[in-house]
């Protein structure tokens, strides 16, 4: 979304039924620096997984928070009036990563290798 032009955010804001898609600064701000956010997120994670054992207790804290972000993205979906394959497509995702990724960290041992 980051750097699809808005022309294309519209019609796909269309086709999900959401009617016109508001022009405005603020939704273009808004779109593109959220869509930039969860890349930014998705490079850190991939760069703490280089190292499990060094970075634990950084990876403890981005499945904790990504629990509590499902969770809270699920109420602001909810909140916000968007379909539900759009709140089913988002924040439960985003809690079933966060388990995935808590089981993956308990199978690696603490110390040695």
């Amino acid at each position: 979304m980051m750097l699809l032009p808005v022309e294309w955010m519209a019609v796909t804001h269309r086709w999900m039924g959401l009617g016109e898609f508001p022009a405005s600064p603020l939704v273009d701000y808004l779109t593109r620096s959220s869509s930039f956010l969860y890349g930014f997120h998705g490079g850190l994670l991939l760069l703490l997984s280089s190292n499990i054992r060094r970075y634990r207790t950084v990876l403890v804290y981005a499945i904790v928070m990504g629990f509590v972000f499902g969770v809270a993205i699920i109420a602001v979906d909810l909140h916000a009036g968007l379909p539900l394959s759009w709140t089913l497509g988002e924040g439960p995702l985003i809690i079933v990563t966060a388990m995935i990724m808590g089981l993956l960290l308990r199978a690696v041992p603490r110390n040695g290798r």
